[in-house]
């Protein structure tokens, strides 16, 4: 299908309100189109059962941030589950998507969820999305460090945001979860953090794209006494990239 007629289709029949059938969102006003497998509850249907059980299945009152949050499938589950007394931060640069998320903040009446049209970046600022021509994809993202960008990438402007500035000064609580899907910048992400990473010492699930994103996540985690695991069982010397991961601090000694 096309980026016209799925823009099309999203802005008519795509908007009718439906529920969400099962997994971190059970029950959360959601609309039909695109990605129906999110209100169906069959996207990443590991991922979700292993969010679904942080704190032993309660998570009421935890801060959590979500990044790269696309229409808030996670967003909206984790701030149904946190409830008002918690904080749920929720950053999506691409501006289809992020309208999206904001609509379904809405729907869902969540006013403990915070939307940031931004990248998780090292730096508060500005970047370039790369869009190569298609908001719809779920592969925009900002330039990689060895991508040559060329006429096609259609970057578009896009804020950058460091957490850590939030959390200083004051609009945003420091972590208990952070989920970290911004396909491959993951390492300037966790650098723009790396202060209430120290503080808090929260849980993380992060989504490594490619052996260099995932050596940039290491060289943040490892320092600051992360163990990671897989979420889904991995053969004996696979490697991280292309699979989610777990990262829990060990206790201070």
């Amino acid at each position: 299908m096309g980026p016209r007629l799925r823009r099309l289709l999203g802005a008519t029949v795509g908007r009718f309100p439906v529920r969400v059938r099962s997994g971190i969102a059970q029950g959360a006003r959601w609309t039909l189109f695109p990605w129906t497998s999110y209100w169906r509850g069959a996207h990443e249907p590991q991922v979700q059962a292993a969010v679904c059980g942080l704190g032993g299945g309660d998570i009421r009152g935890w801060s959590c941030w979500d990044l790269g949050a696309h229409f808030g499938i996670y967003s909206v589950g984790l701030a149904m589950r946190a409830g008002p007394g918690g904080q749920v931060a929720a950053l999506e640069p691409n501006p289809e998507s992020f309208a999206r998320l904001e609509l379904h903040r809405r729907m869902n009446a969540l006013g403990w969820l915070r939307t940031y049209r931004a990248a998780a970046a090292a730096r508060t600022g500005t970047a370039e999305l790369l869009t190569y021509g298609d908001l719809g994809s779920m592969t925009t993202h900002l330039p990689y460090p060895d991508e040559t960008v060329g006429a096609g990438a259609a970057p578009l402007p896009v804020r950058t945001l460091s957490l850590d500035d939030e959390v200083d000064a004051g609009r945003l609580r420091a972590p208990q979860f952070v989920k970290i899907d911004v396909e491959g910048s993951a390492h300037g992400a966790l650098l723009g953090m790396a202060r209430s990473l120290a503080a808090s010492r929260p849980v993380l699930l992060v989504a490594l794209h490619d052996d260099s994103e995932a050596l940039g996540v290491l060289s943040v985690l490892d320092p600051l006494g992360y163990d990671r695991a897989p979420v889904a069982p991995q053969r004996a010397g696979a490697p991280m990239a292309g699979a989610d991961f777990w990262f829990t601090p060990r206790p201070r000694a």
